[in-house]
């Protein structure tokens, strides 16, 4: 059974916005920070944003004033709003969460 399953990726023009959301089932949701990673052809998958049980954030420089991580513990989600998206974002994002990873869910970015 897969423990986290992601959706909300697509196409989307430079400039626009996409939601991912990572849904997990696990009753231990709120004991473990949540993060979003994302990976590029051919290279190593990268952390974007991690959000603590808290609900304290640590973004990449690269997307730092354009990405909002989240996570809402009654929903057992956590959510990466993209805003002012550019071509250089285009890649397969992953949730991950202790342990338990997301399927992928692909984002492009057109000119």
């Amino acid at each position: 059974q897969r423990q986290v399953v992601e959706s909300g990726g697509g196409l989307v023009q430079s400039g626009g916005s996409l939601r991912l959301s990572c849904k997990s089932v696990r009753s231990d949701f709120s004991d473990f920070s949540g993060a979003w990673y994302r990976q590029y052809p051919g290279k190593e998958r990268e952390r974007v944003a991690l959000v603590y049980t808290d609900g304290s954030t640590v973004y990449d420089d690269s997307v730092k004033g354009r990405f909002t991580i989240s996570r809402d513990d009654d929903k057992r989600t956590i959510d990466l709003q993209m805003n002012n998206l550019q071509v250089q974002d285009t890649a397969v994002y992953y949730c991950n969460h202790f342990v338990f990873w997301g399927q992928g869910t692909q984002v492009t970015v057109s000119e």
